[in-house]
């Protein structure tokens, strides 16, 4: 019997389409070799045509899940995503502070690219007040790095600055992804300074999820015993690759493969 993989905790919301959200996320996980666990903070209906409705489920049931899940599995990594409402981010908060997780990666889900609002006010001050504080590494997209600071951030200087900013309001570490800027690129700002990450940018119309698989991405190569500045360099990699190699599933934007590197071994 062989050594088990490292766990993969994601907490997040349910996106019927798996483009997104936490069957995305198991598949991400999945790619990267580590085995995933997950609770879900809210359903949705939605597919590639955009988020119609958000229904949270309930505070307490989440936390018990997450409490039981702890209680029985060695979590090496911890994803979250969309947190829904105020009542379910308190829950990730207080089981976070609990449980101390290690590599914990917060993707501060607000908005989906169809403009439906993921996370209620009190979700967002509770994003702010507690969880930011307890992740080791948040990814905001250069919308939600403007969001959350009050900040303009339409540039590579403007990117560094958000995530400065972020900074001093307690995160650890920030990469601000940028992958939708003419060159797709991210900035990665923690303690040992501010780091670049560059890539030519993809034409596709396949990129539901590319946040989501990228934060989850870092939380696995962070799993696997990565450095922060190889985690995000991989997962980027990780990310370009699955929407290159992507394929429209219906007429609205289609998702990243996220498991492409096992599809071209077969071929």
């Amino acid at each position: 019997m062989g050594e088990p993989p490292p766990i993969v905790l994601t907490i997040a919301g349910f996106d019927p389409s798996s483009g997104a959200g936490i069957t995305a996320d198991i598949k991400t996980i999945a790619a990267h070799g580590c085995y995933g666990v997950s609770t879900i903070t809210a359903l949705t209906v939605q597919s590639g045509l955009g988020v119609r409705r958000v229904v949270a489920v309930d505070p307490k049931l989440l936390r018990d899940s997450l409490e039981e899940l702890t209680r029985d599995v060695k979590v090496s990594a911890v994803h979250i995503g969309m947190l829904g409402t105020g009542g379910v981010a308190e829950a990730v908060a207080g089981f976070l502070e609990q449980a101390n997780p290690a590599n914990c990666v917060l993707d501060p889900v607000l908005q989906s690219s169809s403009g439906c609002s993921l996370v209620d006010q009190r979700g967002v001050e509770v994003l702010i007040e507690r969880i930011i504080l307890l992740a080791d590494v948040v990814t905001p997209n250069v919308d939600e790095a403007g969001w959350l600071t009050g900040l303009e951030v339409e540039s590579l200087e403007q990117m560094k600055l958000a995530g400065e900013r972020l900074r001093g309001m307690g995160a650890d570490a920030v990469v601000v992804t940028g992958g939708h800027l003419d060159c797709a690129m991210d900035v990665l700002v923690s303690k040992a300074g501010v780091e670049t990450f560059r890539a030519d940018r993809l034409e596709s119309s396949n990129t539901h999820g590319t946040g989501c698989a990228f934060s989850t991405a870092v939380a696995c190569q962070l799993a696997l015993g990565r450095s922060l500045g190889m985690a995000v360099l991989f997962a980027k990699a990780y990310v370009l690759l699955a929407i290159r190699d992507s394929y429209p599933i219906g007429r609205g934007t289609g998702p990243l493969n996220h498991l492409y590197r096992k599809m071209n071994s077969k071929s």
